[in-house]
């Protein structure tokens, strides 16, 4: 492959498909394990009498909360979040494009309009949702668009999916506090998609295959991608 080749098939992949262009995907589900390797957790919550789970997530005990988090690489940003205390569970998966029941090949061909995402399911008795996005915003550099160092594609732009509306106002205004402590570093406006998960693409978030669940538990020396951006979040 030329330089040329490398250079516009990277381009490419940081354009966002249309719905009308997306890989048209399937109807089963990929399985998902029914416990976390390390917090030993449900992944995924109970179903509706129907069997089908709300956002693709299930119900989980009340008093638990849910956000959807994108940063780069799902392996590493899961891994973050596993080991903060009052996280009660993650999974790793597919959320913001369009295809449904995405495998993994799919989504890094970019056609599927999927960010690699992780779900966070949390106490907020223990740790709040503005907690989590402090860890969240300082983990990673939201100001990179479609890519995150050297992982370029839109299968790696930053993006937070919150599942109320209420959730989507708290990351705006965190989104806010941190952009002027980047401003302040000489740093660029944060890129991050903001959505509620129902609002975004397909409406759902589809869990990856197994292989992908705790990765870095399972490959302690494997791949980690964060070009965080060494600033801090005010406060």
């Amino acid at each position: 492959m030329s330089w040329l080749d490398q250079l516009f098939g990277a381009s490419r992949k940081q354009d966002l498909v249309g719905a009308d262009a997306a890989l048209p995907g399937r109807t089963s589900e990929i399985t998902v394990p029914g416990e976390h390797l390390i917090l030993e957790t449900p992944m995924r919550g109970r179903p509706e009498s129907d069997g089908t789970h709300v956002h693709g997530i299930g119900r989980f005990d009340d008093g638990l909360a849910a956000i959807v988090l994108a940063g780069g690489c799902f392996w590493g940003i899961e891994e973050i979040f596993w080991q903060i205390p009052g996280v009660h569970t993650t999974a790793v998966g597919y959320a913001g494009g369009f295809t449904p029941n995405p495998t993994y090949e799919e989504t890094c061909t970019a056609r599927t309009g999927h960010t690699e995402a992780a779900l966070v399911v949390f106490d907020p008795a223990v740790i709040d949702l503005e907690g989590l996005l402090k860890i969240f915003w300082e983990s990673h550099d939201p100001t990179q668009e479609m890519r995150q160092g050297n992982d370029i594609g839109t299968q790696y732009r930053s993006a937070v999916y919150g599942l109320t509306d209420e959730d989507v106002a708290v990351v705006r205004k965190t989104a806010a506090t941190f952009q002027t402590a980047l401003d302040a570093a000489g740093e660029g406006p944060i890129t991050t998609e903001i959505k509620t998960l129902a609002g975004a693409g397909g409406g759902r978030f589809y869990y990856a295959e197994d292989y992908h669940q705790q990765y870095l538990a399972k490959n302690p020396h494997g791949y980690r991608c964060h070009a965080a951006t060494g600033v801090g979040y005010p406060g």
